[in-house]
């Protein structure tokens, strides 16, 4: 099991659809001694009426959902962290402004970012062998807008060659990599309303 001494105990997967971040972050919570895997799709499920999930193109209704799905997100981590649990989450991280709004609404904790990142074509290949859920083809900008806006932040892993536990035993030895704290993103700065709502963790 993985003890508290090995790095953050709050961690982002992300990646493009396809890429295995359900997958990588539930298993790297279940290889701690405590952990929770929060899965942002999940929550976005929990809404039974109105729901306006992610689209390819901007639209107001489905941005103001996904601000509310990282805020809950990090509430539940929150809860969690103070409960001495490994919280895992897994969402698309797309901008160094969502990430910040991430860092912001944890802070002080610090978040370990993994941007898991096989080839397109493993990618596409994963996301073609989901039952229910094939929508790569939507979102193949999101690889150019994630390598123009995060790369050198955090930990980039291509997992496309590894196993589930070889993608996590990765993670875990380069946990230092991977840890970022808000100052160290891009410098301090005045915390945006939504962040101001949440008390500084103890």
């Amino acid at each position: 099991m993985w003890g508290a001494e090995a790095g953050p105990r709050v961690w982002m997967i992300t990646g493009v659809p396809g890429a295995g971040k359900s997958t990588t972050a539930r298993a790297l919570a279940r290889s701690a001694a405590r952990g929770v895997h929060v899965e942002g799709d999940a929550l976005q499920r929990l809404i039974v009426a109105g729901s306006r999930p992610p689209q390819p193109e901007y639209d107001e209704e489905a941005e103001r959902q996904i601000l509310l799905n990282v805020r809950n997100q990090c509430l539940l981590a929150r809860s969690f962290l103070a409960a001495d649990y490994l919280v895992a989450l897994d969402y698309v991280v797309t901008s160094r402004q969502r990430l910040r709004h991430y860092l912001e609404l944890l802070h002080p904790a610090p978040l370990g970012f993994v941007m898991l990142r096989p080839d397109l074509a493993v990618a596409a290949l994963r996301d073609e062998r989901r039952p229910h859920k094939t929508v790569l083809h939507g979102w193949l900008h999101l690889a150019e807008e994630m390598a123009g806006e995060l790369t050198g932040v955090g930990l980039w892993l291509d997992n496309g060659d590894l196993s589930v536990d070889e993608t996590v035993a990765s993670i875990r030895a380069r946990a230092g990599e991977a840890t970022l704290t808000l100052d160290a993103l891009d410098g301090p700065g005045p915390r945006s309303a939504d962040a101001a709502q949440f008390p500084a963790l103890s």
